[in-house]
C-alpha cells in the first residue's frame, strides 16, 4: 500500500518542481528590479515599489493566488499550472525585493560614490560594481526563499494543478490511509528541500569573496 502511494505521489514531483522553476526565477527578476527601483529610483518610484512589497507581504498567499489567478485567467487564457506558477511568482517577487534591497545596501554606499567620482553612470556602477557583490551577499537569504517557494507551490493544488500535494490528497480519499498519504508528501517536500539547500550552499561557497561574507 505505501509504495503504491508513494509512486502516485511521486508523479506530482515534476509537476512541483516545474511550478517552482517558473515562479522562483520570475520572482527573483521582477524582485531585483523593484529592489534596484526602491533604492535608486527616485522619490516615486521608490514608493510605489515600497507599497508593493507592503501590499502583497501584508496578504495571505492563498488570498492573493486567487485573485491574481483569476485576473491573469481573465485576461490572457492559460492552463492552471501557468496561472498558478506566475501568480506564485509574483507574490515571491515581493519578498525578494526586500532580500535584494538588503543585500544592495550591504555593499555600501561608498562604492556608488567612488564609481560616480571616477566617471561612471549609475547604470554602470550597478551593474559592473555593485550587483555582483550583492548577488553573492544574497545567496543566504535567497535559498530560504528558494525553500518557501518550493513549499509554497503546494498552494496551486486548489487550481487543480496535479502537484505533490493535490495527489497525495487524491491517495488519502481513494486509500483511507491520511497519514500514508500526507506523510510520503511530507518525506518528498523534504527531500526536495533538503538538495535545494545544499545545492544552493555549494554556490554560495564557490562564490564566496573573501572580507565580505555575512557575519
Amino acid at each position: 500500500m505505501l509504495i503504491k502511494i508513494i509512486e502516485y505521489i511521486l508523479r506530482g514531483t515534476i509537476v512541483t518542481i516545474q511550478v517552482t522553476l517558473v515562479a522562483l526565477p520570475m520572482g527573483l527578476l521582477l524582485g531585483l528590479l523593484l529592489a534596484i527601483l526602491r533604492l535608486y529610483g527616485g522619490k516615486y518610484l521608490s514608493k510605489l515599489a515600497m507599497v508593493y512589497s507592503a501590499t502583497f507581504r501584508g496578504i495571505p498567499q492563498i488570498v492573493l493566488l486567487f485573485i491574481l489567478y483569476f485576473m491573469i485567467t481573465g485576461t490572457i487564457n492559460l492552463t492552471p499550472f501557468w496561472a498558478g506558477s506566475i501568480s506564485l511568482g509574483i507574490i515571491s517577487s515581493s519578498y525578494q525585493l526586500e532580500i535584494f534591497r538588503g543585500a544592495l545596501q550591504s555593499v555600501g554606499g561608498g562604492q556608488m560614490i567612488a564609481a560616480r567620482a571616477i566617471g561612471m553612470s549609475k547604470a554602470k556602477a550597478l551593474r559592473y560594481i555593485i550587483l555582483p557583490q550583492a548577488l553573492r551577499l544574497a545567496i543566504p537569504p535567497w535559498s530560504n526563499e528558494a525553500s518557501i517557494v518550493l513549499k509554497d507551490s503546494s498552494l496551486v493544488y486548489a487550481l487543480g494543478v496535479p502537484e505533490i500535494l493535490r495527489r497525495a490528497q487524491f491517495m488519502s480519499a481513494s486509500t483511507y490511509q491520511p497519514f500514508l498519504a500526507f506523510g510520503a508528501a511530507a518525506m518528498i517536500y523534504f527531500i526536495l528541500v533538503f538538495l535545494t539547500n545544499r545545492l544552493l550552499d555549494f554556490i554560495e561557497y564557490k562564490t564566496r569573496i573573501p572580507g565580505m561574507e555575512h557575519t
